[in-house]
C-alpha cells in the first residue's frame, strides 16, 4: 500500500546541514488530572492523516485511507497482528485443489453496520464494480487474475498526447465469479495463483453492501461498514471518528468505545500533544526528538521500538520525456545518494540502507538485487550521467524531488538532493531541489493523474508479508500503484511465471529473478527500510503496533482511572 509515513529524522552533518528546531511542549489538557479523562466517554485519540479518496475499499492504495479502512471493513482474511500471518476472518473456509478454482464460504451471522446481512453477493458485486474500468477504481488491477477480467477492464489509452476515450468493456461482470448461495461463492482464476488466498486480506478485496450501489459518491463520505469499528464522521483535514461496532461478530472486540483520528499539519505538533497526553498514539517521532534518542527519555516506558514492512523509494514519471530521464540518468541519481550517511545521521540509524525493492522482513526478500547501483559511488555516478547525455538526454536545469509537506519529509528530501548535487558536481548541468505540495491528498492526486514534473517520493507498506506484494502492484504494466507507468514485457512475463508456479520455492525464485530485472531500467530507486519509533500517552495500555507499522486498534485499552 502506498506509504504516507513521515521521516524520523535527527540532526545533520556538514554534508547535510539541516538545523532542525527543538520541539515545544505543546498545550496542556488532562495530564494534570488525578483520574483518567479517557474513562469518561471511552474515546482515544490517534494521529491520522487525510485520505486521498474516501471509504470505498476498491479505490484506496495509500495508508491514510487504508489504515482506517482496514478496521472499518472486514475481509475474508485478516493478518495476525504479531506475525502478519494470514488467518480466516469473514471466511469460514477458502478451498482449492488446483490454485485456480477457489470455493469460499462465509461465516454465519455476519452483519453490516446498518443491520443487513453480509452475503456472498456483496463480495461478488464489490469485486465486479472495482474491476469494471469505467468505474475508475484505483484497485481495479488487483482483480486481473480472475477469469474474465479482460472483458470488464480495458486499459486507459491516455498518454503523452493527452486524454483519449477508453473503449467500453464487453460486460460489467467477470465470468470467474459465481454466487452459489447466500454464504458461498466461487472464484475461477485465469491461471493458478498460489498466493491468492493471502491476497484476499488486502482492503481492495473487502465487500460492499447494497447501500453502496444506490449512491457510490455519497457512500464514500458516509459508509456502511462491516468491521470491528463503524464510521461516525469525517471532518476533512481535521479528524475522522470511528466507534465500536455493536453488530460485529468477530472473536476480538474493540476495547474502547470510540477512536478519533486527529490530523496534524506537522509532526512536531503531534509529538507535543503526545508528550502532554493529549494524543494517545503516534507512529511518527519527529526530527527534534530522535537525536541522541531523546524520544526514549521523553517517553520512557511509553516508547515503542521495532521493525515494520515498509520501504522508502524515489520514483520517476517515465511517461514524461523531460523528467522521466533514461536508465543511465536514473542510475546516476541512485549512485549519487549517500544512503549510509543519511540513515546514520539524518535518521539516527532508525532506518537501514536498502539495496533491494523488497522489505527485509517479508518472505522472499533477497539482499543485493539492486547490485552496485544502490551504493554511493560519485565517480561511477558521473560516468552514468555522461552516458545518459551521450545518448541524447539533457536534464532540465532544475530537477525536483516532490513530497507532501504535511509530514516530516523535508529534511531527508533536502539531504538526498544535497547528496546528489555534491556527488555529481557543479558540471552536472542541473540541480536537484526538494519541493513540497501542501497536503498528502494533493500530492497523491497529482501523481495518480500523471501530471507530476520531477522525481517524487514513494514508499510501500506491505499489504501481506510476501515478495509478490512489492512487485506486481508496483512494477507490472498497468498495475494499480505503478505511479511512473513503467512497462517491461520481459518483466511482466517473469512475474506471470512466478504468479503461476505451483511450487512455492520456484515461485519465490522467479519473483527474485523478476526483482533483479529492475536494475536494468531502475524505474524506482530503493532508499531505505523503516524501523519503528512510536509512542503512547499515559492514559492507555496494551498498545500493539503490527508488522505493517500501524496501530492495531483492537489492542488499545484505557487504563482504569
Amino acid at each position: 500500500m502506498r506509504v504516507t509515513k513521515g521521516a524520523k529524522i535527527a540532526a545533520g552533518t556538514a554534508l547535510l546541514a539541516l538545523g532542525v528546531a527543538a520541539c515545544g511542549g505543546g498545550s496542556g489538557g488532562g495530564s494534570g488530572s488525578s483520574g483518567n479523562p479517557r474513562a469518561a466517554d471511552g474515546t482515544v485519540y490517534i494521529r491520522g492523516c487525510e485520505p486521498q479518496t474516501g471509504f470505498v475499499p476498491g479505490n484506496i492504495n495509500e495508508t491514510c485511507g487504508g489504515t482506517i479502512n482496514d478496521f472499518v471493513y472486514s475481509k475474508l482474511v485478516k493478518f495476525n497482528s504479531d506475525t502478519a500471518a494470514p488467518e480466516l476472518d469473514e471466511a469460514a473456509s477458502i478451498e482449492t485443489s488446483d490454485n485456480k478454482v477457489w470455493t469460499i464460504k462465509l461465516k454465519p451471522g455476519l452483519k453490516w453496520s446498518d443491520g443487513s446481512p453480509v452475503t456472498a453477493k456483496n463480495y461478488v458485486d464489490a469485486w465486479n464494480y472495482t474491476a469494471y474500468s469505467p468505474n475508475a477504481q484505483i484497485g481495479s488491477s488487483w482483480f486481473a487474475d480472475i477469469e474474465g477480467f479482460d472483458k470488464v477492464n480495458k486499459a486507459d489509452p491516455d498518454g503523452p498526447d493527452g486524454p483519449k476515450e477508453a473503449p467500453k468493456p464487453e460486460t460489467d461482470k467477470m465470468s470467474g465469479l459465481e454466487v452459489v448461495d447466500d454464504t458461498t461463492f466461487k472464484v475461477t482464476l485465469s491461471s493458478p495463483i498460489a498466493v491468492f488466498r493471502t491476497k484476499l486480506g488486502y482492503v481492495t478485496f473487502a465487500p460492499l453492501p447494497e447501500a453502496f450501489f444506490k449512491d457510490p459518491k455519497a457512500f464514500a463520505a458516509n459508509p456502511v461498514t462491516n468491521g470491528p469499528f463503524k464510521f461516525v464522521k469525517w471532518d476533512h483535514n481535521s479528524q475522522i471518528v470511528v466507534a465500536a461496532n455493536p453488530d460485529y461478530v468477530g472473536t476480538e472486540k474493540p476495547k474502547v468505545k470510540q477512536i478519533v483520528y486527529k490530523m496534524y499539519k506537522d509532526d512536531d505538533a503531534a509529538y507535543a500533544d503526545l508528550l502532554s497526553n493529549n494524543l494517545d498514539f503516534t507512529e511518527l517521532v519527529p526530527p527534534s526528538a530522535l537525536a541522541g534518542d531523546k524520544w526514549k527519555s521523553d517517553l520512557g516506558d511509553r516508547a515503542i521500538e521495532g521493525q515494520q514492512g515498509v520501504i522508502q523509494t524515489v520514483s520517476f514519471p517515465l511517461y514524461d520525456k523531460e523528467f522521466g530521464g533514461n536508465a543511465d540518468f536514473r542510475k546516476a541519481i541512485s549512485l549519487a545518494i549517500d544512503r549510509v550517511t543519511i540513515t546514520d545521521k539524518i535518521f539516527n540509524k532508525g532506518r537501514v540502507p536498502l539495496d533491494a525493492w523488497t522489505s527485509p522482513i517479508v518472505e522472499g526478500y533477497k539482499a543485493g538485487t539492486c547490485g552496485d547501483l544502490c551504493t554511493f559511488d560519485p565517480a561511477k555516478a558521473k560516468e552514468y550521467l555522461a552516458k545518459a547525455k551521450a545518448a541524447g538526454y539533457t536534464p532540465p536545469k532544475e530537477f525536483p524531488i516532490w513530497y507532501n509537506g504535511d509530514s516530516a519529509h523535508k529534511e531527508w528530501v533536502d539531504a538526498t538532493a544535497n547528496s546528489i548535487n555534491q556527488a555529481l558536481g557543479a558540471d552536472a548541468g542541473f540541480t536537484v531541489v526538494g519541493k513540497a505540495m501542501p497536503t498528502f491528498d494533493e500530492f497523491r492526486s497529482v501523481i495518480t493523474e500523471h501530471k507530476i514534473k520531477g522525481m517524487f517520493r514513494t514508499g510501500w507498506q506491505m499489504d501481506y508479508p510476501h515478495i509478490e506484494d512489492f512487485l506486481n502492484p508496483l512494477v507490472k504494466t498497468n498495475a494499480s500503484s505503478n505511479d511512473g507507468l513503467y512497462s517491461n514485457k520481459a518483466l511482466d512475463a517473469k512475474l506471470h511465471e512466478a504468479d503461476t508456479a505451483t511450487d512455492p520455492a520456484k515461485s519465490i525464485a522467479d519473483y527474485q529473478e523478476a526483482e533483479a530485472m529492475l536494475a536494468q531500467d531502475l524505474p524506482t530507486i530503493p532508499l531505505w527500510s523503516y524501523g519503528l519509533q512510536a509512542g503512547t500517552s499515559k492514559w492507555v495500555t496494551g498498545v500493539k503496533v503490527t508488522p505493517f507499522g500501524v496501530l492495531d486498534p483492537l489492542s488499545i485499552a484505557i487504563k482504569e482511572a
